[in-house]
């Protein structure tokens, strides 16, 4: 009788572990398949042309606007009352991205509130033949080249004060403070001047987006700077506002297919050199 107790209980102790390996081995696997299924995503093959387009695409002397990076919703500002609500325009013939201009008026809004209004837009898009009269007239030392201007794609504005000048101004100060909130970022700061190759313009805002203009002020980044950064990185995750925001960089010599979540908000940059950088928001 002993015996036989001895050996119930041996092959009941057996029967535990082999539950409890299987147990075990489950999770592991089934851990590693939600690994795999975090990093694999959805494949996705670009054009090529996708490296030239987006929010995050660098212009200057080296790297040329391609037709492809031209925004498509670009407006004349004067036909758009709704748009130009609270400041004023050199001119009526200022052109902007709708988008962008949108985006500045919630901007605009914020300042009116803090008590900051004699804003001005003094220019926005130009076309190439408008940015090779510039530089004709104006020369290297304070225009671009054409065809080679954040002008010349449409997310760039140049943003004044009626009061005074902007490196004076509350308008300015505003601005320098503030305008990483709303995707704005001051593309030539007085202590960049080395690496923008441009001096320094307090009036000269250019719209990455958001997540890219709090990292880019969180790192005193300019352009240059944050596309390097990524380009070396390949992947971050940055906590902004709380929120985790994941950034990867392709190479597009590499290969034209790049990850991109099945069920994430995601946007799609090229950098205008030869690398894709995707942008997925919590």
């Amino acid at each position: 009788m002993k015996k036989w107790v001895f050996w119930l209980a041996v092959l009941l102790f057996l029967s535990y572990k082999v539950v409890q390996l299987k147990a075990e081995v489950g999770q592991d696997h089934s851990h590693e398949q939600n690994e795999q299924a975090q990093v694999q995503g959805e494949t996705m093959n670009i054009p090529p042309n996708q490296v030239f387009q987006g929010n995050l695409i660098l212009v200057n002397t080296e790297y040329p606007v391609h037709e492809e990076g031209v925004r498509n919703d670009v407006v004349k500002l004067a036909e758009h009352a709704e748009l130009i609500q609270g400041y004023g325009l050199l001119d009526s013939s200022i052109e902007v991205s709708a988008s962008v201009a949108q985006t500045f008026l919630q901007m605009i809004e914020a300042a009116r509130a803090d008590g900051v209004s004699h804003f001005m837009i003094n220019s926005g898009y130009r076309g190439v033949e408008e940015q090779r009269r510039l530089y004709k007239e104006m020369g290297p030392d304070y225009a671009m080249p054409a065809g080679h201007s954040e002008h010349n794609v449409g997310l760039a504005l140049d943003i004044g004060s009626t009061q005074m000048k902007m490196e004076k101004a509350p308008e300015g100060k505003w601005l320098k403070e503030n305008a990483w909130k709303y995707g704005f970022t001051l593309r030539y700061p007085e202590d960049k001047s080395a690496i923008t190759g441009t001096q320094y313009e307090p009036w000269h805002f250019r719209y990455v987006g958001w997540p890219h203009s709090a990292i880019m002020q969180e790192h005193n980044f300019v352009l240059e700077e944050y596309l390097d950064y990524l380009r070396k990185e390949k992947h971050i995750t940055e906590n902004v506002d709380g929120e985790p925001y994941e950034i990867s960089y392709y190479p597009v010599s590499e290969s034209n297919a790049i990850q991109v979540p099945e069920n994430r908000h995601y946007e799609i940059s090229g950098d205008n050199m030869a690398g894709i950088i995707v942008t997925v928001y919590p």
